[in-house]
């Protein structure tokens, strides 16, 4: 069977961002690269597509990134994501998703609730092998101590992101003390 993926790229802040989606409009594989091939590589191999066609946009999801840069940070929180892995690595993904924005955890909070607690090393892997950037938030995991561990992209955009989301989440909660309404 013969499968192509839609990619968009999406300049950012801290650079292009590119998405690759399924069919359905599932997120395979994200990340602040222009390589959407290298993207398609990261991607399971049972879900890896055949070839990949670019797109000046993939509505809901490019407005999502669009939106999330410009500090909407929940706005990633209902695209659809599509990975493949053991149990472990899949449970740490869904888990990953509930880490809010503004309040990242430690890796050892993230095995924890991971189930694993003891697993620190695992729930790192899990971060590591994470896919689909952004809309898997494994930014929001740090080393104890507050130090930023390791990022695919770079900890100067696991920085900003950080640094954004704190922003943007402080932003929200002056605004609903006083009155005011965010976008």
């Amino acid at each position: 069977m013969n499968s192509t993926a839609d990619y968009a790229v999406v300049a950012t802040p801290i650079g292009p961002f590119t998405v690759l989606v399924d069919a359905e409009g599932a997120v395979l594989a994200s990340g602040w690269t222009g390589d959407a091939e290298g993207l398609r590589g990261l991607v399971h191999p049972a879900l890896r597509p055949d070839s990949l066609r670019e797109r000046d946009a993939l509505g809901a999801v490019t407005d999502a990134v669009v939106d999330f840069h410009e500090g909407d940070v929940g706005v990633i929180d209902a695209v659809p994501v599509r990975q493949r892995s053991g149990p472990f690595l899949l449970h740490a993904w869904d888990e990953l998703r509930k880490v809010p924005a503004g309040k990242p955890i430690t890796y050892t909070e993230f095995a924890a609730a991971a189930g694993r607690p003891v697993a620190t090393r695992a729930a790192a892997n899990a971060c590591a092998r994470n896919a689909a950037a952004l809309f898997v938030p494994c930014h929001r995991i740090l080393r104890i101590g507050g130090a930023l561990g390791g990022f695919r992209w770079g900890l100067p955009a696991k920085q900003w992101l950080l640094a954004h989301e704190a922003r943007a989440v402080a932003g929200a909660g002056a605004a609903e003390s006083t009155g005011a309404v965010a976008r």
